[in-house]
């Protein structure tokens, strides 16, 4: 059934590859980008599109605004970053019909603001497990292969159309709690991607790092005790980084075991470069209100604790206001090692 008409908003390297694969398996697509002559070079010349699946030229058609789209559309996938995800669903209205399916795939989780704008029984969220880049000269690159997870606002909505659409692009899989899922990624970037803020270094550099792991522990605990009083089971991420299993025991022995996991992680990932860190660096905000943010606020409204990542908020926002240097040096902070105990 390729008779779906589908809106990707947003031309990134996620937005833009699953728009050219769905465009390719023969579904109507629309590709939202932000300039005039990328649309246009778009459905002229194609996508140059590189990496793991090979180097491709991929035609798709694009428009340069939402209001440019054409017609109703039975799928809208929303690709922004977090912050731009609430305007980008309120310009779609327009073009929904009611039961369209308009699909968050942001990092951190943003599905519940969706629910807000276009309705919990439209809203689905999505975790993206596969990676790409936008390279300099805006060629996507694919880095790696995996999957999407896929599931509603409101858990009993049937998204089983919507997986048939999104496995022509990445093999997809339906949760049953999709706030879990996406929670257990939004700990990892809690993790990878503010340190990476702080410190201006690739995971590997990172790790290296005692004290680093230390924050990544602390991080990692004060998501888990939130999800508690959330009554929600965290999946461990990828199917391997169990959270619950990682932060469990005290003693000697137990924080040797919890630190050789974190630098095994490390090295696998050695060259990973903290998302928020690159759009800092393009002169564009963090995320970091949707990563350690959404844990503080959770917290905070649980009554649960949550000061480290309540202080790493509070740094990245010095950072993006010019206030502190990106620097390794933040890890010695002196508030964080107080709250840290050490």
């Amino acid at each position: 059934m390729t008779d779906k008409t589908i809106a990707v908003i947003g031309g990134g390297a996620i937005g833009g590859i699953t728009a050219a694969y769905l465009s390719k398996a023969g579904y109507d697509v629309e590709l939202v980008v932000k300039h005039k002559e990328k649309a246009e070079r778009a459905q002229k010349e194609g996508l140059h599109i590189t990496g793991v699946r090979g180097d491709h030229y991929m035609k798709v058609k694009a428009v340069a605004d939402v209001e440019q789209l054409s017609g109703k559309k039975d799928i809208v996938l929303i690709v922004t970053k977090a912050y731009d995800m609430p305007d980008a669903a309120r310009r779609a209205l327009p073009f929904l019909k009611d039961d369209s399916v308009v699909v968050s795939m942001q990092n951190g989780i943003c599905i519940e603001a969706l629910g807000d704008i276009v309705g919990a029984q439209r809203s689905v969220g999505c975790v993206i497990g596969w990676g790409s880049t936008m390279m300099p000269d805006g060629t996507l690159h694919m880095t790696s292969e995996g999957d999407f997870v896929i599931g509603g606002l409101l858990p009993d909505k049937d998204v089983s159309g919507l997986k048939e659409v999104m496995d022509h692009m990445m093999t997809t899989r339906i949760s049953a709690n999709i706030i879990a899922d996406l929670y257990s990624k939004m700990i990892v970037n809690s993790c990878i991607t503010s340190l990476g803020v702080l410190s201006g270094l690739y995971l590997g550099q990172i790790m290296r790092y005692r004290r680093a792991r230390e924050i990544f522990i602390g991080i990692i605990a004060e998501a888990v005790a939130v999800a508690d009083a959330m009554k929600l089971r965290i999946e461990p991420y990828g199917g391997k980084l169990d959270y619950y299993r990682l932060i469990k025991g005290e003693g000697a022995a137990a924080d040797f075991r919890r630190h050789l996991m974190i630098r095994i992680i490390g090295y696998k990932y050695r060259r990973l470069k903290s998302s928020s860190l690159q759009s800092l660096q393009r002169g564009k905000p963090t995320e970091v209100d949707y990563y350690n943010g959404y844990i503080a606020k959770k917290g905070a409204e649980l009554g649960v604790k949550t000061p480290v990542n309540t202080r790493i908020v509070e740094m990245i926002k010095e950072i993006e206001a010019k206030k502190r240097p990106i620097d390794p040096a933040n890890f010695e902070d002196e508030e964080l090692k107080r709250i840290l105990g050490r």
